[in-house]
């Protein structure tokens, strides 16, 4: 599988999405929108309900599962200490809804996500990009300023930042914007290496006991 680097700029559009194939590599310059909340994700999909305005217009856009230690300045202003990829799969039951309902083009975190926001994906020409778990200093290099704030009454890593980024990344195409996921590739691939192992162990021991 040969992999290719790709130099984008955000928002992402329909085209530069589906020319992404898995295991490529991304680095990203523009906004993007960051948050590790589980209520922060409820409380979007409430938005999409009706129940509150967004915060932002997200459509096109990139929101990326990244918890992050902020520093708060007293005029109300954060500024990013470190940023780090929280677990995506944690986000399963929200992302199918969010990404059609927000219009993503992107998101990500470590981890990937489920067949059911694969699917939706592919139906709507998002991408999942993994981030490098561990990876802070590599992560927190991309990142310019933090232009705005959602939701600050929430604690801080509940909040949703939107971020000016420059060559965030390397980054991994996780799922394509066709529903194709590594992840899915890679546990496969596992499963039938180990039925072949225990196949293998089964008659090594067979053959002690004829």
């Amino acid at each position: 599988m040969s992999v290719t680097e790709h130099e984008l700029t955000l928002p992402l559009s329909h085209e530069a999405a589906q020319k992404l194939n898995l295991g490529d590599f991304v680095y990203l310059t523009g906004e993007i929108f960051a948050t590790a909340g589980l209520p922060t994700h409820d409380r979007l999909l409430k938005c999409l309900e009706g129940a509150e305005p967004l915060p932002f217009d997200m459509s096109g856009s990139a929101l990326f599962h990244l918890g992050s230690l902020n520093e708060e300045a007293e005029d109300g202003s954060l500024s990013i200490v470190y940023m780090n990829p929280t677990t995506s799969t944690r986000f399963n039951r929200h992302m199918p809804r969010l990404i059609p309902g927000l219009g993503l083009r992107a998101t990500g975190g470590k981890g990937g996500l489920d067949a059911a926001c694969a699917r939706a994906m592919a139906e709507n020409g998002c991408v999942y990009l993994s981030f490098l778990g561990g990876g802070a200093p590599i992560i927190t290099a991309g990142i310019r300023k933090v232009t705005g704030i959602g939701w600050p009454e929430m604690i801080s890593h509940y909040r949703i930042a939107r971020i000016e980024v420059e060559r965030l990344g390397p980054l991994t195409v996780g799922i394509d914007a066709r529903g194709n996921s590594i992840y899915d590739r890679t546990s496969k691939e596992s499963l039938e290496k180990r039925a072949s192992i225990l196949d293998a162990m089964r008659a090594e021991r067979d053959s002690f006991e004829a």
